[in-house]
């Protein structure tokens, strides 16, 4: 079996790389180890309105189950902060659903695809890569010029390569169950103490179901489970909680991008690479970006897949995204450092109209240096000022 591309994972980050490395005319092969596309499901499932256009598809009522516009943030104790963008700015989706187009987009341009198959090593030279793989309980070899890695956030390729995993993971624990809304047209955040290293959920489905979750930094005691028991006891959840579940994912968000995301013969992507955003933990916008990136790249090749050819792929996401996500880290290690005292304040000073005007106007999901740049602007209020002033001092 001989291909030119191989890509191993089969979620969004696997099937955009093999679909623009066929579109630019190479053989491509697409393997997922688990025996379904967009299952078992590790997400929240609320993508930016940008994450979805990035994957080249019009939000469809094939997949989206809600739109959401803004967010409720509730600091430790004091009133929320409502942002309102005023339109559509995410949609909650089936993952299952919306994981399984982009994987028949793939195989519409030619897509190669095997199920229920396992990457279990790996030969790599300059030229020519050899996958071994375990399909359906049977070892197999197959060769390529060059493969992608978008397995994961524990991804096993990338250990195999010399180029060790992401660091930092911050487990994660979400459910889906009966919870009335106060408007479905937006998801709800609780930050401080009540998930320490991140933020708690809510993500509506509509407005009698919502997507319940926490991630937490998994250092300090108690365990993210008994943070995420607490949650739905927490005063506001509980008042519109109404018990029982109808689904439970637990997974990890990588934060922070591995040292370098390329090797002989192999390019890591998505969040087998730490390519997702620290402030929020999406991964699909920017994974996209540079699974785009690294298709194009590997269908170019001829013959040499050397790292030496290979760096311009991680020299090319890099000038994508890299600021956004060296940004992203800065933010969430700044709010990570705060207690909830300081969080109340801060949350309470921006909760004022000329500030919450520039959040609605500038803030971005995908790119949240814009909002920054605008918050430091000196013709912005002094309030915007006095906010980000500790902001300032920690990251610039």
């Amino acid at each position: 079996m001989a291909y030119d591309v191989i890509v191993v994972g089969g979620g969004p980050i696997g099937s955009t790389a093999a679909r623009y490395a066929a579109e630019e005319g190479a053989k491509v092969l697409l393997i997922e180890e688990h025996d379904f596309i967009g299952s078992p499901v590790e997400c929240t499932g609320l993508l930016s309105t940008r994450a979805i256009k990035e994957c080249d598809v019009d939000p469809s009522e094939d997949f989206v189950l809600n739109s959401v516009r803004g967010a409720y943030v509730h600091p430790p104790s004091k009133r929320p902060l409502l942002i309102d963008g005023g339109k559509t700015k995410a949609y909650v989706v089936s993952r299952k659903m919306f994981d399984r187009t982009l994987l028949r987009m793939a195989t519409d341009v030619g897509v190669d695809v095997m199920l229920r198959t396992r990457a279990i090593g790996m030969q790599r030279s300059t030229n020519l890569q050899t996958l071994s793989v375990l399909e359906r309980g049977q070892q197999k070899n197959i060769q390529a010029r060059v493969i992608i890695a978008a397995d994961g956030v524990r991804s096993n390729l990338a250990k195999m390569a010399g180029l060790g995993r992401v660091k930092r993971i911050l487990p994660a624990i979400q459910i889906e169950a009966p919870y009335i809304s106060d408007d479905s047209n937006f998801v709800e955040l609780f930050v401080g103490s009540v998930a320490p290293g991140f933020f708690a959920w809510t993500v509506p489905i509509d407005e009698h179901i919502s997507r319940i979750g926490l991630a937490t930094d998994g250092i300090n005691a108690p365990t993210t489970h008994e943070y995420f028991q607490r949650l739905l006891h927490q005063s506001h959840i509980a008042s519109h909680y109404k018990g029982g579940q109808n689904d439970m994912v637990i997974g990890g968000i990588p934060i922070g991008p591995l040292t370098k995301t390329y090797a002989d013969g192999i390019m890591i992507v998505g969040d087998a690479a730490g390519q997702t955003k620290p402030t929020s933990g999406g991964g699909i916008y920017t994974g996209a970006v540079c699974a785009k990136i690294a298709a194009k790249l590997a269908a170019s090749l001829e013959e040499n897949a050397s790292g030496d050819c290979l760096q311009q792929y991680e020299k090319k996401w890099k000038e994508a995204i890299g600021k956004e996500l060296n940004m992203g880290m800065k933010i969430h290690d700044f709010i990570m450092s705060l207690d909830d005292s300081e969080l109340d304040d801060m949350l309470d000073a921006m909760n004022k109209p000329s500030i919450l005007k520039t959040i609605t106007e500038y803030g971005d999901i995908d790119h949240p240096s814009l909002l920054i740049r605008k918050m430091f602007d000196p013709r912005r209020s002094i309030d915007m000022l006095k906010v980000f002033s500790a902001f300032a001092k920690a990251v610039l």
